[in-house]
């Protein structure tokens, strides 16, 4: 029963679209509208809302995070399961026919969830790469990749095994970016489509 609720509980938190939910409340019209149609913050960005992108990143995050310390705090044992599940809300939330976002600030939230240590390694590898290469996806699936790397390497074998479940589906929804990256076509954060 504890993992049915986690599962139900973990998805229903992660579906929540903030992104969409924020633009709306600003008057910036509906996100799917804009840009790529994805309700996360990188598109947020795309309205020219710094600050809407900036919330919706936080509250993105937050719903990770969330969807784990409920877990572990009413339904121990069942903490990867309510991950898993808010990752999966995010990108498939049933609200919106199933197409969400790709789950990168959400993943951010889960790991500092499951392990401190693996959220910092996460976010340190994606701060970096964005900052080096202004490229979002890349630093995003780059950190995706590296978190199930830093929790089988300090010991977290189940919370590795989740997030290895998490950042397949990362790489699964940055397929078209992957093709425009090895076209050179992604556009970078700050400038325009090249």
């Amino acid at each position: 029963m504890n993992w049915i609720l986690a599962l139900l509980g973990g998805y229903a938190l992660g579906s929540v679209p903030f992104g969409l939910i924020l633009t709306r409340i600003a008057g910036a019209g509906d996100l799917r509208a804009i840009g790529s149609g994805n309700i996360g913050a990188t598109n947020v960005l795309r309205t020219g809302r710094k600050g809407l992108a900036a919330a919706t990143l936080l509250l993105d995050l937050l719903k990770g995070l969330a969807a784990v310390l409920i877990a572990a705090r009413w339904l121990p044992g069942t903490e990867v399961v309510a991950a898993i599940a808010a990752f999966l809300g995010h990108c498939f939330p049933v609200w919106l026919r199933f197409r969400g976002g790709k789950g990168v600030a959400t993943t951010a939230g889960i790991c500092f969830g499951l392990a401190w240590p693996v959220g910092l390694v996460y976010a340190v590898t994606w701060l970096a790469l964005l900052g080096v290469t202004r490229i979002s996806s890349l630093a995003g699936m780059t950190a995706a990749i590296a978190a199930p790397i830093a929790a089988f390497s300090l010991g977290h074998r189940a919370a590795a095994g989740g997030l290895l479940v998490i950042a397949l589906v990362v790489l699964f929804q940055h397929r078209a970016n992957i093709a425009r990256l090895r076209a050179g076509t992604e556009p970078r954060i700050g400038g325009g489509k090249s």
